[in-house]
């Protein structure tokens, strides 16, 4: 049975989750995996840079990434960011009806997200050329426009294995992984 979302429990066994799996897995990270979201969170909350391009933005982001079965998300992705003012205060995994309900939720394909963590895609011209859909107030998240781009630069900093860029049983391990984190923590 898995924990509920938004409970102490939850964020407890989360947050123990994450510290072992960060201890037991060699750099770098499965792409949306606790462990790389907790890094990407790390050198977020770091830099003074992002700091001072967010220092007018609030709310939260949510990166929706729509399934794709055949590298093993079989269930859209949803990575919550909530920052305020230039504070990255944390990043989660969460379930669906957490993720739907972000401030700003911008939804694509495994393949966009992956050229926009490769910096080739930038997010918000991906929006306004529709690539990327926004659920949210558009103008709010243009006048956020070197935050955004920070973020950006940031999560290339991120040691990242991409799913589908690996074996076959790397590719098991990777399902097994995001199994193990949907059945325990529903997301």
């Amino acid at each position: 049975m898995p924990y509920t979302y938004g409970t102490d429990e939850w964020e407890q066994a989360y947050q123990q989750v994450t510290a072992q799996r960060q201890a037991d897995e060699s750099k770098p990270y499965w792409m949306g995996t606790p462990e790389w979201l907790m890094l990407y969170e790390k050198i977020v909350q770091g830099d003074a840079a992002y700091k001072e391009a967010a220092k007018t933005w609030e709310g939260s982001v949510v990166i929706h990434i729509l399934a794709k079965p055949e590298i093993g998300l079989d269930e859209d992705l949803y990575m919550y960011m909530d920052l305020w003012h230039g504070a990255c205060n944390f990043m989660r995994l969460v379930p669906a009806e957490k993720g739907s309900a972000g401030d700003f939720v911008i939804t694509g394909d495994y393949e966009r997200w992956k050229s926009v963590m490769a910096a080739e895609l930038d997010p918000v011209k991906g929006m306004m050329q529709g690539k990327l859909k926004l659920k949210g107030d558009l103008p709010t998240i243009v006048r956020a426009v070197r935050a955004a781009q920070r973020l950006v630069e940031l999560v290339g900093e991120v040691p990242t294995k991409f799913p589908d860029e690996v074996s076959a049983d790397e590719l098991a391990e990777f399902k097994s992984t995001v199994g193990a984190l949907r059945s325990d923590f529903g997301i």
